[in-house]
């Protein structure tokens, strides 16, 4: 039903600015929450930013208020993550998840998302 690729990741040098993109396939996103999470060795899959694509209600973890930004184009069936202030710590594979069953707040836990896409390298230097 729905297909997701990210693209944008790359090598960025401590403090500054990336922005990854994941295109969607398919009709159905007016009640679905589009999703960032992110993955780096040894670590569990982290919830990074969400977006209620009918109404545009964003949440975001804590370590990146203040620094990333969600949006999405309802035209181009597109999500982004806009990362500023970039840190080491940001390094990981940021991948992009779509729920199509959130209602009120937008859900942080791998497992409520449906679909997923292959994922986008980011890596933040020293």
């Amino acid at each position: 039903q729905v297909q997701l690729v990210e693209s944008g990741g790359g090598l960025v040098q401590t403090g500054g600015s990336l922005r990854v993109s994941c295109a969607a396939s398919g009709r159905t996103f007016s009640t679905y929450v589009l999703g960032w999470f992110r993955q780096s060795p040894g670590k569990e899959r982290e919830f990074v930013a969400g977006i209620r694509w009918s109404l545009g209600n964003t949440r975001y973890a804590d370590a990146v208020k203040g620094r990333f930004t969600i949006s999405r184009d309802s035209a181009k069936n597109t999500v982004y993550l806009q990362m500023n202030s970039l840190k080491p710590e940001d390094t990981a594979v940021y991948y992009c998840a779509a729920d199509r069953n959130a209602r009120v707040l937008v859900r942080t836990t791998p497992d409520a998302y449906d679909y997923w896409g292959q994922g986008t390298q980011v890596t933040v230097s020293s």
